[in-house]
Formats: C-alpha cells, sequence, structure tokens
C-alpha cells in the first residue's frame, strides 16, 4: 500500500463536503488499484481497501467506473493547484514556468502506478472516461491560457496565448508523461521539466507575433 496515495488523495472529498466515507472510498479505489490494476479492482476490493460496508459505496457511487472518474477529477484537480501555488501572478511568468513545472511533475511523481491509472486507464473507460479527462484538460489550459496572459513575458511584452494554444501545450504535456510511463520512466518525471518548460516558452513567444 502506497504511502503517497494518501497525498494524492485529500483528507477531505473533492465536493466539499468533507465525507469521511467518500473520501475512505477514493482512497480504497487508489490503493485497491495500485495492487491489481483497475480492470482486475472489485467493488468488493475497494470496500475492503476503504474498510466501509458495500451498501456505503452504493450511497456514494452506482459503479466503480464512477468511483475511478471522481478519484481521476481529485487528484487531476490537486495537481493543478500544486501548480497554481507555485505560480505568482504578480511575477513574469517567463521567470516561474520551470518552478510551475516542477511542482506539476513532482505532485504526478508521488505514486506511479496511481499515475498510471490516472493517465491511462482512464482511457479504457470509453467515452464517459474521454469526457472527463476533456473536462481535465480543460480547466489546466484555462489555468495556463489566464496565467500567461495576465502576467506579460520576460520583456514585458503582451502575450495573447489563445484557447487552442494553451490546449496545444497541454497535449504536449501529456504525451510527454504518456512516454514516460510506457518507457517505465514514472518515477524520473523531474526529467519532463526541461523540455516542458521550453516547449510553454516556445507556443507563448509564437503567440507574440
Amino acid at each position: 500500500m502506497s504511502e503517497a496515495v494518501e497525498t494524492a488523495v485529500p483528507s477531505k472529498s473533492a465536493d466539499g463536503t468533507g465525507s469521511e466515507h467518500y473520501t475512505r472510498l477514493l482512497q480504497g479505489m487508489a490503493h485497491a488499484v495500485a495492487a491489481k490494476g483497475y480492470a482486475e479492482t472489485t467493488i468488493a476490493d475497494i470496500v475492503r481497501e476503504a474498510a466501509v460496508s458495500r451498501r456505503t459505496f452504493y450511497e456514494h457511487f452506482s459503479t466503480k467506473t464512477e468511483c475511478l472518474i471522481a478519484l481521476y477529477q481529485t487528484a487531476s484537480r490537486l495537481a493543478l493547484q500544486a501548480v497554481s501555488e507555485a505560480f505568482d501572478p504578480a511575477q513574469p511568468w517567463h521567470a516561474q514556468v520551470e518552478q510551475a513545472m516542477a511542482a506539476y511533475f513532482d505532485y504526478l511523481a508521488q505514486d506511479p502506478v496511481l499515475l498510471r491509472t490516472l493517465f491511462v486507464e482512464i482511457l479504457g473507460l470509453g467515452m464517459p472516461g474521454l469526457a472527463v479527462r476533456r473536462r481535465v484538460n480543460d480547466e489546466i489550459a484555462n489555468f495556463i491560457q489566464v496565467a500567461i496572459n495576465s502576467s506579460g513575458d520576460a520583456e514585458g511584452l503582451a502575450v495573447h496565448l489563445t484557447s487552442q494554444m494553451a490546449m496545444t501545450v497541454v497535449g504536449g504535456i501529456n504525451e510527454l508523461v504518456l512516454q514516460a510511463i510506457e518507457q517505465d520512466r514514472a518515477a524520473d518525471l523531474r526529467e519532463l521539466v526541461a523540455p516542458a518548460t521550453r516547449l510553454v516558452r516556445a507556443v507563448a513567444a509564437e503567440s507574440r507575433r
């Protein structure tokens, strides 16, 4: 059972209710998937890891798919929170992008097994998985767009990063992470800070032309 999972899933639920059972179910899902993989994980595994009843599970989720989606949303938003906390809107974004990328990859690298679940197995859910992945990517792209456009570049010049360009950055970073997972380098995500930083700077520079 990975200690990093406890960090990846908060002590209070993402919906703001602070439900202990809801949180324990998310942690139970994370632990079960880390041990068996999503395909082999059953609801019995989840409730055993969460130390709650099957009835409690169904009070919060209809299926294990819903539970995985909730875990994905929670962990993804915590990753975005890590980036947001590392970013100072009063400073030029150009000087902070490397620090923000480091915060993002450090968060993702806490648990390589959970990382694989969130980046790979979510796609195995079909349209529900794609839909939630799209919503999360939209949130991250919106943050990047607002952060860059509101703080200027290294020379103090205004940058107009479009939503499509921001999504290009998100897509590129996601592909770097997927490549690292495929190559069994999930524990070395810090190595992605430099290329991800160059990508952000290159796209932002293009937006000034």
